[in-house]
């Protein structure tokens, strides 16, 4: 039995997990590196070996290569799963020209899987150029399928005029669940539910947390579960959520529910700012003698660049008060003393954990970016 073809465009962490569950699964896979301009083969033994990319590019194990025109031309699945670090109308031309790119080799009866999020009615825009691209017409030369990555592998894929295919469905179905398929406009609807129901319960709690202002109420609500709710938690599905702003018009109640979430995120990232001065101000803190540490270890290979995004903002906005800002990152935490006062912003839980873990030093004042901006 020959085993199936299939590439993932893009090394990020989501395309390099669907991968690897495929290499494992039997098929022939290959991952594109666009930094490197080349398709790498992903083995089973290899995919078992490094479960992350972070763990692949550190070890740089030799692996076996094609040119990436080669490897796609020779696919029958491809999946469209690259890093996207410009945001707005920049995302779009980024995401339009990787796209001609990913799919100009394709050879007809082949399939491409998108991975990013449209919003609503996306997908037709994407169909339309892959039909220009590759010269071949949707559902008779070539299939097309929507199936958004992130943290967790979704069940259920949009296919053009609903069609199933069982030899996709056996590559992506994990032992927990099976895979369905549904219209692609179905899919779009669902995954925009998924993401306004996540977006509008983590409004409500931002907005509402603000009125804990006394110190008795804030520690009733320390014993919650959203003392673990991080900055980090916060942005996930960002860029998500704005595809969805960005594929509706008019001033309905769905652009009401995207802008007011939107809105809410930037208002919890001010209050976080005025936190931060307060706590200057409470301490006798001279800005130029504070220094502020951003504990933020995120993932660089990630689809989305929300994060990125948002700690570059923090950091641009933080430096309007205070000079002195720095950005830590990964399993070390290497606060080397100085003759400033530090002020460690926590953005995750992990990184939080590993404060408390090391054991806080007296003279450091910890935030944790939660709804309440506790102050450890």
């Amino acid at each position: 039995m020959v085993a199936t073809k299939v590439v993932v465009y893009g090394l990020s962490t989501e395309g390099y997990s669907i991968a690897c569950q495929m290499a494992i699964k039997g098929a022939d896979v290959f991952i594109v590196d666009e930094s490197a301009h080349m398709a790498i083969s992903l083995k089973s033994e290899i995919a078992k070996t490094y479960p992350n990319v972070t763990s692949l590019k550190e070890d740089e194990p030799l692996l076996g290569v094609e040119p990436i025109d080669v490897a796609i031309s020779h696919s029958e699945y491809l999946f469209f799963a690259p890093r996207i670090r410009k945001m707005g109308q920049e995302a779009k031309m980024e995401i339009h020209s990787k796209f001609k790119d990913a799919t100009a080799p394709m050879k007809k009866g082949s399939s491409v899987i998108y991975n990013l999020p449209t919003g609503i009615g996306g997908n037709n825009e994407t169909i339309s150029l892959l039909e220009h691209v590759t010269g071949l017409e949707m559902g008779k030369g070539i299939s097309y399928f929507y199936y958004p990555l992130s943290k967790q592998t979704p069940q259920i894929i949009g296919s053009f005029n609903g069609k199933s295919d069982d030899k996709l469905a056996k590559l992506l179905e994990t032992d927990k669940k099976g895979i369905k398929f549904v219209s692609i406009s179905s899919a779009e609807i669902l995954h925009a539910i998924g993401i306004l129901t996540q977006f509008a319960s983590l409004s409500s709690i931002l907005e509402v947390c603000k009125f804990a202002q006394d110190s008795t109420t804030r520690n009733d609500l320390v014993f919650t579960e959203y003392k673990d709710l991080f900055l980090d938690n916060m942005t996930n599905g960002l860029y998500d959520l704005r595809s969805l702003g960005t594929s509706v018009e008019g001033a309905g109640t769905m652009m009401y529910l995207v802008n007011g979430s939107i809105k809410g995120i930037e208002g919890y990232v001010k209050r976080l700012i005025d936190e931060i001065r307060s706590t200057l101000k409470k301490n006798e803190l001279k800005a130029s003698r504070t220094r502020v540490v951003l504990l933020w270890t995120q993932d660089s290979y990630e689809m989305r660049g929300d994060k990125i995004d948002m700690l570059n903002s923090l950091v641009t906005k933080l430096r309007d008060y205070i000079g002195d800002v720095e950005v830590h990152q990964g399993p070390g935490l290497d606060l080397f003393h100085s003759d400033k006062t530090t002020i460690v912003v926590a953005c995750s839980k992990p990184d939080c954990d590993k404060i408390i873990k090391n054991g806080k030093d007296s003279d450091l004042i910890v935030i944790k970016t939660n709804p309440l901006c506790e102050i450890l």
